[in-house]
């Protein structure tokens, strides 16, 4: 059973939030399954504050420690590379990229170390 089709020029391919989104009207789990990974629990993560979710390798993670260590904010981190479920948000904030950092501030997500954006959500 045909269902959905999308014709387009191979250079006008519609971006993956449509597509994500067409999905989730057909059919709502196998979205939410697309978005999650099978096989593994759900983990409560840290919330409230700041949040950045990052890997032990990236140099902009290091750059982003640096700049809330300087700035004495307090923050959580959580390590992406030791965590599968903060790994698959990360990609979910990312539509479908995973991009380290990736900050979470009291429910504002911030994707990348974007100092100025930052500087703004935090008042600073």
């Amino acid at each position: 059973m045909i269902r959905y089709i999308d014709i387009h020029e191979f250079n006008e391919q519609p971006d993956n939030d449509v597509l994500f989104a067409e999905l989730e009207r057909l059919e709502p789990e196998a979205a939410y399954r697309q978005k999650t990974m099978p096989g593994i629990q759900p983990v409560e993560l840290p919330h409230g504050g700041i949040v950045m979710y990052c890997t032990p390798w990236c140099p902009d993670c290091k750059e982003a420690r640096r700049w809330f260590q300087e700035c004495n904010l307090p923050f959580t981190e959580v390590d992406i590379t030791k965590n599968a479920w903060a790994s698959e948000q990360v990609r979910i904030w990312g539509r479908g990229k995973t991009i380290t950092p990736t900050f979470d501030i009291d429910g504002t997500i911030v994707v990348n170390f974007d100092m100025q954006k930052l500087s703004q959500i935090l008042k600073i």
